[in-house]
This record gives structure tokens, sequence and C-alpha cells, in this order.
């Protein structure tokens, strides 16, 4: 197994950045559980971190390296600040596009790695479950999947507490910076539940959305909102909740449940 960190010149956000990556590329297969998973060739996983994460986060704090040698994964691990992985036009700071286009083409050009889409999955926690989810919605030609834990998906919420001026775990003013005029937020396409219709009207292959929570996150109420919008939309989808909080116990199991129930399928 390979790992290293990489920085370069992305330029659909105006700046250098980092990414971290795990390649399967040397694994003994006494250390894999189900070697089924190495009959193909590598696939790819693009995992985000959650608020006030960096790259390095999965790598150090969960389990990117166990994953990769488990399911035959190249693990790609992006940062790209406390952006929710949205495009800001008046930033000129397109971070949707950064993880689902320019990352990609990079990762190819530089490793040779095949990223079509039905090599490619993206997956995250917290900030980084709503931006899979909104980034596979976004892109759904790039991502055959996206795993999504912890979603931070209230988009009601963080609608109402700008309207008001209260701050959740953001300053208003950077609410407002990220997700635009409250008053048009839940209608827009920055909300899942808008993106997914949209899909489903054109006719879209749509991503398999894989969605987690633990039942004591104040975010579970979100997650089984958002479960039961796809279960009405007939949707093609995997919803696990358990015991859990919003930490790494909880994440690093429930993506390699994850994992285990979208490569199965």
């Amino acid at each position: 197994m390979a790992t290293g960190r990489m920085e370069f010149h992305a330029r659909t956000i105006l700046q250098h950045t980092n990414f971290c990556f795990v390649f399967p590329n040397d694994v003994e297969m006494e250390e894999v559980f189900d070697k089924r998973h190495y009959e193909r060739e590598p696939m790819n996983l693009i995992l985000l971190h959650g608020l006030t994460g960096t790259d390095t986060d999965w790598l150090y704090g969960g389990n990117a390296q166990e994953m990769a040698i488990q399911y035959n994964l190249n693990v790609f691990m992006p940062t790209t600040g406390n952006s929710f992985y949205l495009d800001q036009e008046c930033r000129e700071a397109r971070y949707a596009t950064f993880i689902a286009e320019e990352l990609p083409d990079y990762i190819c050009q530089t490793f040779g790695i095949d990223m079509s889409r039905d090599n490619t999955l993206i997956g995250g926690l917290s900030m980084g479950g709503y931006g899979a989810i909104h980034t596979a919605l976004a892109y759904p030609d790039r991502f055959r999947a996206c795993l999504a834990l912890s979603s931070a998906i209230h988009i009601r919420d963080i609608a109402e507490e700008m309207k008001k001026g209260i701050g959740g775990v953001l300053p208003v003013e950077l609410s407002r910076e990220i997700f635009g005029d409250p008053d048009k937020l839940v209608a827009s396409d920055k909300n899942p539940e808008v993106q997914y219709r949209h899909l489903r009207e054109a006719g879209v292959d749509i991503p398999q959305i894989y969605l987690a929570c633990g039942t004591e996150d104040t975010l579970i109420d979100a997650s089984r909102s958002f479960r039961d919008f796809l279960e009405k939309q007939g949707a093609d989808h995997i919803y696990e909740e358990g015991p859990g909080a919003h930490n790494w116990t909880f994440w690093k199991e429930y993506l390699d449940r994850g994992l285990r129930a979208v490569l199965s399928r």
C-alpha cells in the first residue's frame, strides 16, 4: 500500500491545495477479508472531510487505509476549507467543480488512473456528507454512488437560522456567503431534494445514495427526513442508523458498512 500527499494549483478554486491518497498497490492477500474485490481493477473513492477539517482527517483520524486494503480502492482525500463543497461564484471559487471535475482529471493525468463514472465513488462525513450528496447529484455523470455519513443536510434549519440572524456552527455572515439568500435557499439547487427532482424529471441515471447517521447525532432528524424523501421518490438508496454520535467511532464503522453495501450491488 502506498500513501502520500500532493499539492497542486487548482484553477477552479484559485489556489494551491492539497490532497492525500492511498493506493492498494502491494497488499498482501492475507490482510483481505473478501478477496473478490481483487478480482477487478481498483476502484476510486473521493472522501470528503467535515467542517474545520483537512485532507489528512480520513487518513489519520479515520480508516482510509484499511478501507483501501479491504475494498481494493484508490482513496483520494482533498481539502477545501469550510466551503460545503459548493460553487461560490461571488468568490470565483467553484468547489463542487473542483471535486467533480478538476481533481479527478488531475488524478487521471498524474497517475494514469481511470476516473470514469462506473469506477468512482464519493463519500464524506458531516459537511462532507452534504458535499458528497450535492456533488454526486450535481455531476451524476461522474459518480456511480455516494456515501453520506452524519450529513449536514439540514437546509431548512440553516435557512431559518439565517433569517433570524442566529449563528449555528457557522457565523451568519459566512452562512450567507456560502448558501446565499435564505429566502431562496430551500428552493435552490443547494437543496439535495431539489437536485434529485430535477434529475428524475430529466430522466438522468442518478447515482446510488448510501445514507447513515447515529441516533444520538443532532443531525438524525435531517437524515431521516431525507430518507423519507428518497423513499417517496423511489430512489435507489440504502439508509442505516444505529447507536452513535457525531464522531469517528460512528464514521469508521459506517464507512465500512456503506462500502460493503454499495460494492456488493
